[in-house]
Formats: C-alpha cells, structure tokens, sequence
C-alpha cells in the first residue's frame, strides 16, 4: 500500500526537509471560506492537510480550536460537507494528502463502513482519530488499512516502553508526536526535549514522526524541524481565521489571505530546517 502521505514523505527525505503539516477546522468559518483557505494551502507552502471533523465535546482540543467548532457547527457544518470539501479540493489537486482528524463518535453516527467508504471515494488519504486507543482498532485502524488509508497514532512524552510498541503497531503514514501534556495550544514545545524524544522513537521504527502541539512561528517550526520529520501546526491558524473575522463572527476579505500568509512564513522556517 503507497498513499498520497507515503509518497509525499519520500519525496520530502529526497529533498532533505521535514514537512510542513497545516491544520484547520472543516467549515470554520463558513463552508465556502473554509474551502477557499484549503485550497490555498499548498501554494503557501503547506505539505500534507489535516481537516479538523467538528464536534461539540472536543475533549483533547483548546479553547482555539474548540471555538472553531462551535463555529463550524453553528453554520451548519456536517460529516458530508467535510467529504464534499475534499471533493472539491480533489477537482484541482490530486497530489497534496488530507487527513482527516477528530473523535469518533460523528463517525459512528454517519456508520463507520459508509464513512471509510465515502472518504476514499472522495480522495481522503487517512485518519487522526484521537479517542481511538489502539486497543480498538477493528472498530476503524483495521477497516482502513483495508481500503488503503493510513491510520495515524498519537503519541505523547507519557508514552512509555511498554506502551510505544502497542501504539506503533498498524500506524501508518505517520506517526503524531503530541510535544506537551495538556490541550492544544497552551503551551510551546521545548526543542531538546522534542529531539529526545523523536530520537528515543526513530530507534522502534522507520515511520516518519511529525510533531505538534504548540508550534505558532517560523522560528519554532525550524527548530522542532531539525528532529523531526514533520511540523504540525493548528492552533496558530485557527487563530489566524478567528483574529480576521467582523464583530459578528463573519469572514472578511482578509480571511483567507491571513490563513495563507502565515503558513508561507512557517513554511520557510521548515524549508530551514531541511539546509
């Protein structure tokens, strides 16, 4: 099995960077600017997207992106419009891999067969499903590794020897290093520590190791990009559609310009990483 994540990760270690991994929330704030900052994306320099599945009790996600949400949901946001997205985003661009990364139950909701049967079919390439443990993965890591989609584990600086095994078995793609205990967003990762860590990791496995959690500028993202093989940035462009929007929580004309902007600044502190 050669996923769109597979091959754009060889292709990264030929060139000799890591990658830069961008995360936003699916219809934050509305479909359509929503669609409009996606497909932007690659051409500001963003390598591999994960699209946030909105959901009203996101127990591992900051106030960022948990208001990104509540948004996203309040306009109407649905599991099907999240597929029609990367429907959309398919029609021009058939290269750049999407994760799609959230919780379980609006996937048990939509039924978890038709789910991995609609994401493939629209171009999806794999998942982040947090509250999965691997103890569980008939219920959606097996199916998928069945269609050919890449199941992608967390893991944290609590993941012990006895635990790393378990969680790097049937992960695929890439690995998800969490750099701090907590929530997304609220704190920023130590570089050294990071090292360690993806270090301690690398000697388990060949998988390809993307950190986040925390990362929010060009310089941040060279430095956890010189030990790893990804970057992960979500919380920073949450931030970036919310600090744009009116009075009445609307887009504005400079919604998806500072989206795309700040993604080409940490675009070129992960390029530095690669020197």
């Amino acid at each position: 099995m050669t996923t769109r994540i597979d091959t754009r990760f060889e292709a990264l270690k030929k060139e000799g960077r890591p990658a830069l991994v961008t995360f936003l929330t699916g219809g934050d704030p509305d479909y359509d600017t929503s669609l409009a900052i996606i497909k932007g994306l690659p051409a500001a320099g963003s390598d591999v997207i994960e699209i946030g599945m909105p959901f009203s009790d996101p127990m591992a996600d900051g106030p960022s992106i948990q208001a990104a949400g509540l948004r996203s949901l309040a306009n109407g946001h649905t599991m099907e419009k999240t597929l029609s997205m990367v429907k959309s985003f398919r029609e021009d661009d058939n290269e750049t891999p999407i994760v799609l990364m959230g919780y379980y139950n609006p996937i048990y909701s939509y039924g978890a067969e038709k789910f991995l049967d609609d994401a493939k079919e629209v171009g999806v390439d794999g998942f982040i499903i947090v509250d999965l443990p691997a103890e569980m993965d008939d219920e959606l890591c097996i199916p998928s590794i069945e269609r050919g989609l890449n199941f992608i584990r967390l893991a944290t600086p609590t993941t012990d020897e006895k635990r790393l095994p378990r969680v790097l078995t049937n992960t695929s793609g890439f690995l998800y290093y969490v750099s701090i205990n907590g929530i997304t967003g609220m704190a920023a990762p130590d570089p050294q520590d990071v090292a360690r860590s993806v270090a301690h990791i690398k000697a388990s496995t060949d998988i390809p190791i993307c950190v986040g959690f925390g990362v929010r500028s060009a310089e941040q993202a060279e430095a956890i990009g010189r030990a790893a093989d990804g970057v992960v940035v979500g919380t920073a462009l949450v931030n970036a559609v919310a600090d744009s929007l009116d009075d009445e929580g609307l887009a504005t004309g400079s919604t998806v310009s500072a989206v795309t902007s700040l993604v080409a600044e940490l675009a070129v502190g992960v390029r530095a990483a690669g020197r």
